[in-house]
């Protein structure tokens, strides 16, 4: 189509009137305007899922012929598609989608194309399909990259998905509940829904694991969160979590982590709006020289409180406030006039700051003179948990000990009131106003509660590694010549004498007869370093002896050896339960007698106790853990000495914070002993080979270990009365 420009400088020197003009401009605009409705355009781009595929929508004015052009760019991942001669109809260049794999749609356009470039989650491939007036673009399933399992989803085809890790429920600081669920990877979708007094959380492309699928009771932990319920849901998994009371929550993501918390909201009576700060819905005001009781009043008609406003409020005010919450507007507004505010439900009262002060002052003096003479009243509190004794010494401020300036502390009673304990039924008997009894009564059932107990399971283990080896020799030598008739030899040895064992010794084929008197010769043993005793037991001999019948002498060799090899363990495995900070103690082990000398110089008998003994205070904290004070001992009977027995002793006192049910260690001692004696004739101990025959040696490794865990467990009531 093509069109022949018009000169209009060329008209108007023709003097051609603007009503002559004005039919060429339309019909201009008329053929504009068909080419513009000629042109194809986009008039919306959605995105879905099926099968398993994340599928976007691209709807077109006019039917597409071919099926467009487009590429892949990996990083960032993004496909982008060109469509020649189309325009963006849709009003937006940039559609959200946040569903599966997909981020964006981005259009952008020129003169001869429009580019629609599609931002991923990570690449992906893509097929396109045309239906008319409509492309398809496919993007198939993808793995998430870290996964290491997949599962199919029942009743959808094709679908492959990862499961959810974990679901965990912890309590956080300030009384927060958490909902900790462990994701099989970031690029999981989820999706948060308050319906009504419930949270609804939903994981999209995920599987729900068999031991997962469950209701969670977690009402003991002491948060506003009282249950998780957790489902499947056709390709979404479900948690529901039910909390009560006032509450607010907030979410975050750590990489794979997602935590849901729960926190209880701290409602303040006299508050316009609860939440931080101003929340108050936002308004505009503009106006010149009001009426300060006017203004009042359209802030009411907005707020739908009830506004009661003092006669002594007057005086106007200007102000321009543009989206500011209400309840920040009237506070400018009464901190620039200097009123002052009470709330009582929704009716709100707005008084000069002085009127208000005198107000409340005159409120308080008359009750305090209603309370000198109002009637007083007995009321009877039946006490379970704690002594009346100690209860009725607090109501009165008779407590053991004083504060820092010597006074006693603070009486709860009036100065009217009385307190009768009696101890046989564990019973007040309180005579006071009947505010006054109200108030106690409310403070008695906040305290007299079961108090917490905590088990408490100590393991003390000791290890014991000892090694031993000890080698020894004795040698020795013989001349009998001279008990031979023969030139007598050289005696060896000190002046001991050796018999021998019988009358009669046959040498070498020979009967030898001998005396007794000539049977006794000189020690033979010239040498004599045997092994040492390890411990009770003696070592080994082997004796050897070497004998020449021609010669008439003979030689001796005894060695003795010993390895000892000994492991040993002892576990102590103390237990006790310890209300909560109360000090509690176990000890077994016994008593040893020892004497010793009095003034007088007579003696008594006295004992050492050798014992292992547990002392323990717990403390729970408010987030569930728990802080002991401990002192563990374990003696054990040592070596006698003239003075008695000695102890040995091995102690360990610490503060500790543990988990509830975990286990820590809390100290450890190890030692090692390593000794080498030798015992050798001087020089000829020292060489080399030979010298093994003139010295002794011993060797010992003693390695002991220390070790000492604990474990404490809340032991909550519904356990306690099963038990």
């Amino acid at each position: 189509m093509s069109f022949n420009y018009i000169n209009i400088g060329q008209l108007v020197r023709n003097k051609l009137s603007v009503w002559r003009m004005l039919p060429l401009f339309l019909l201009v605009a008329i053929f504009i305007s068909q080419e513009a409705l000629a042109q194809n355009q986009i008039r919306s781009i959605s995105a879905s899922q099926a099968g398993g595929a994340d599928v976007v929508r691209v709807e077109f004015s006019q039917p597409v012929k071919d099926v467009p052009k487009g590429f892949v760019v990996q990083n960032p991942p993004r496909v982008a598609i060109d469509l020649p001669g189309v325009a963006n109809s849709m009003g937006k260049g940039v559609v959200e989608f946040g569903l599966g794999n997909l981020r964006t749609a981005t259009v952008a356009q020129n003169d001869e194309r429009t580019r629609l470039v599609l931002s991923l989650r990570q690449a992906a491939s893509y097929r396109s399909v045309l239906e008319g007036n409509t492309l398809l673009l496919i993007f198939d399933a993808t793995e998430v990259a870290g996964a290491s399992s997949e599962a199919s989803l029942p009743g959808v085809t094709g679908a492959k998905w990862k499961p959810i890790q974990d679901i965990d429920f912890r309590k956080g600081q300030d009384g927060a509940g958490r909902v900790i669920v462990g994701l099989p990877s970031s690029q999981v979708g989820v999706d948060i829904q308050q319906q009504g007094q419930k949270l609804v959380m939903e994981f999209s492309r995920v599987l729900l694991p068999a031991n997962l699928k469950r209701r969670m009771d977690v009402s003991d932990f002491g948060s506003p969160v009282q249950s998780l319920s957790v489902s499947q849901v056709g390709e979404k998994v479900r948690i529901v979590v039910e909390p009560k009371g006032s509450w607010e929550h907030s979410a975050y993501q750590s990489d794979s982590q997602f935590v849901l918390e729960v926190r209880p909201q701290k409602v303040d009576p006299n508050k316009l709006v609860q939440g931080p700060g101003f929340s108050g819905e936002k308004l505009s005001l503009n106006f010149q020289s009001i009426e300060v009781r006017a203004l009042l009043q359209v802030i009411a008609d907005f707020t739908k409180f009830n506004v009661v406003t003092s006669d002594t409020v007057t005086g106007s005010i200007t102000l321009r406030l543009k989206d500011v919450p209400w309840d920040q507007a009237l506070d400018i507004i009464m901190q620039a006039k200097g009123l002052g505010l009470r709330k009582a439900g929704n009716v709100l009262w707005i008084a000069p700051k002085d009127e208000i002060n005198a107000k409340e002052k005159a409120d308080l003096e008359a009750k305090a003179q209603i309370a000198q003479i109002e009637p007083l009243r007995t009321q009877a509190i039946q006490l379970n948990y704690t002594k009346a004794e100690e209860v009725a010494k607090g109501l009165v401020g008779n407590v053991e000990g004083t504060s820092g300036n010597g006074h006693h502390a603070t009486r709860l009673l009036s100065p009217r009131g009385s307190v009768v304990f009696e101890a046989r039924t564990n019973q007040l008997f309180i005579t006071d106003t009947p505010s006054k009894l109200e108030e106690i009564s409310a403070m008695v059932g906040k305290f007299d509660i079961p108090i917490r107990q905590v088990l408490i399971e100590a393991r003390i283990v000791e290890a014991d590694d000892k090694f031993g080896r000890s080698l020894g020799v004795k040698l020795g030598g013989s001349d009998m010549r001279g008990l031979r008739s023969g030139i007598p030899g050289y005696g060896v040895g000190g002046g001991n004498y050796l018999t021998l064992g019988g009358n009669y010794n046959a040498v070498g084929g020979q009967t030898l007869q001998m005396k007794p008197e000539d049977m006794k010769y000189n020690d033979t043993q010239f040498v004599n370093l045997p092994a040492a005793a390890l411990g009770a037991v003696a070592p080994a001999n082997l004796a050897l002896t070497l004998f020449s019948a021609s010669a008439n002498r003979f030689l001796n060799l005894e060695l003795s050896a010993l390895e000892a090899d000994g492991k040993g363990k002892i576990v102590s495995s103390p237990r006790i339960i310890a209300t909560d900070q109360a000090k509690s103690e176990i000890e077994q082990g016994e008593e040893i007698p020892y004497q010793q000398s009095t003034s007088s110089g007579a003696t008594s008998i006295s004992f050492k106790k050798a014992s292992m003994r547990l002392e323990v205070t717990p403390q729970i904290t408010p987030e569930g853990n728990i802080i002991l004070d401990v002192f563990i001992t374990k003696d054990s009977r040592g070596d006698l000495t003239p003075a008695g027995p000695a102890i040995n002793t091995k102690r360990i006192k610490t503060q500790v914070l543990v988990e509830n049910g975990g286990t820590v260690v809390i100290g450890g001692i190890f030692t090692q002993t390593e000794g080498e004696t030798i015992n050798k004739v001087p020089f000829l101990g020292d060489i080399p080979v030979v010298g093994n025959l003139f010295k002794n040696t011993v060797r010992s490794m003693d390695k002991t270990e220390l070790l000492v865990f604990l474990t404490p467990k809340v032991i909550s009531e519904k356990l306690a009365v099963k038990k």
